[in-house]
C-alpha cells in the first residue's frame, strides 16, 4: 500500500521528480503509529477517539507504565500492527529533572513482515 510521505511535524514530502512524495511498507505503518500516538484524543474530526495524545503527559511526574499502558492500547487499534508477537514497549525515564520519558517501542508489521522499532519521546530533554 502506497501513502503519502508525511512525517510528524513536517511538510509533506516532495519526491525527487518534484510530486508528492510516496512511502510504502513498514514507513506507511510507522507515520500512523507516530500519527496515532501524537494525535490528542477529540483533535481528529472524522474520529473524536483516534489518538493517544502523548502530550497528555508532559508537564507532569514521569509515570513510565502509565505511557506505556497507552501506547500499548492504541497500538491494538493500528491493522497493520500485529497482536503476536505482541508489541514491546519499554518506557523509561531519561531526564528525571524535567520528566523527560522516552517509550521505544517494538512491533511486527504485518504488511511488510518486518519488526519495526522507533521511539517517542515526552516532554523536552535538556
Amino acid at each position: 500500500m502506497m501513502d503519502l510521505s508525511h512525517e510528524w511535524a513536517n511538510d509533506i514530502a516532495v519526491g525527487s521528480t518534484g510530486d508528492i512524495a510516496l512511502v510504502s511498507g513498514s514507513d506507511v505503518t510507522a507515520q500512523r503509529v507516530y500519527r496515532r500516538l501524537l494525535t490528542n484524543p477529540g483533535d481528529y474530526l472524522w474520529n473524536l477517539e483516534y489518538g493517544a495524545g502523548l502530550a497528555q503527559f508532559v508537564g507532569l511526574p514521569a509515570k513510565p507504565p502509565d505511557i506505556e499502558a497507552v501506547i500499548r492500547d492504541q497500538l491494538g487499534h493500528e491493522s497493520s500492527v500485529a497482536a503476536s508477537p505482541a508489541p514491546r514497549i519499554s518506557a523509561s525515564v531519561q531526564d528525571p529533572a524535567n520528566g523527560y520519558v522516552v517509550a521505544d517501542i517494538s512491533y511486527y508489521d504485518q504488511d511488510s513482515n518486518e519488526t519495526i522499532q522507533i521511539s517517542v519521546g515526552t516532554g523536552q530533554s535538556q
